[in-house]
């Protein structure tokens, strides 16, 4: 099995590069984020036309993540339980079971500031999305982009990034508290470089001199974990014209693997 999470950064406008990637590296699971469209607005037909079911949920301009199989498409959930919201619950997880493993797309909250009211939510949202998972049982992977770099190693230059979000304490805190319940980091390699970074801002020169972050993080539990045979960044999807600021992961699971 192969599966990838992308922040497409907008699936209309990215929609000639998503189908030639799917295309590509045909994926038999691929979580999307950053959709910006409603779910009655998502591509299916198109994306349908390579073979892949969608559940989709969006809220139009802002959000939006998807859930792309080739591999079935099984109870589907929309949001979580407890799912705190900005007043609101917004288009931020999806879930489905897709040949035996439970994935779960994420678009975490941004934070914006350390002292802004929607860095608390982006804690609380934390919080309440590890509560779930909690109670989750089974082969499971949670994926997307969590808007934290781990490390200080995951970012191109921490004194940059001081007194911004990503790199607080609390936030790595809430990505431990996640790794606490079982879960592995599963570590990508990169295609430039040494460090695996997933995002570059789009400002002039960013993406070339490799000054990104590694905030698409892939999660999963220890038996998806240990047959995975390969993860890699695709930086080659954030090159050209039009791009998303992120670049794919892309993970292979050994051949005849059951879950």
């Amino acid at each position: 099995m192969r599966f990838a999470t992308w922040n497409v950064n907008s699936v209309k406008a990215r929609l000639p590069r998503l189908l030639e990637w799917l295309g590509q590296s045909a994926p038999d699971v691929l979580c999307l984020q950053e959709t910006k469209v409603t779910a009655d607005g998502f591509p299916e037909a198109e994306v349908a036309a390579l073979g892949y079911d969608t559940a989709a949920y969006g809220q139009g301009r802002w959000n939006g993540v998807a859930i792309l199989s080739k591999i079935g498409l099984a109870d589907v959930e929309r949001g979580f339980p407890g799912e705190p919201g900005y007043p609101d619950p917004e288009a931020r997880a999806v879930s489905a079971t897709c040949g035996g493993i439970r994935f779960t797309s994420v678009y975490v909250p941004n934070g914006r500031t350390p002292e802004d009211p929607h860095y608390a939510y982006k804690l609380r949202w934390f919080s309440a999305l590890r509560d779930a998972l909690a109670e989750r049982k089974g082969p499971a992977v949670v994926t997307g982009d969590f808007n934290v770099a781990p490390t200080d190693d995951d970012v191109w230059d921490p004194r940059l990034f001081a007194d911004s979000t990503h790199v607080t304490a609390p936030e790595r805190a809430a990505l431990a508290d996640l790794l606490a319940l079982g879960y592995v980091d599963v570590l990508p390699r990169p295609l430039k470089g040494d460090r695996p970074y997933t995002y570059w801002d789009y400002r002039a020169g960013m993406f070339h001199q490799n000054k990104g972050m590694r905030i698409d993080l892939v999660y999963a539990t220890p038996d998806v974990a240990g047959a995975v045979t390969d993860a890699l960044v695709d930086r080659e999807a954030r090159k050209g014209k039009g791009p998303s600021d992120h670049a794919p992961v892309v993970v292979d699971l050994a051949a005849g693997s059951a879950f």
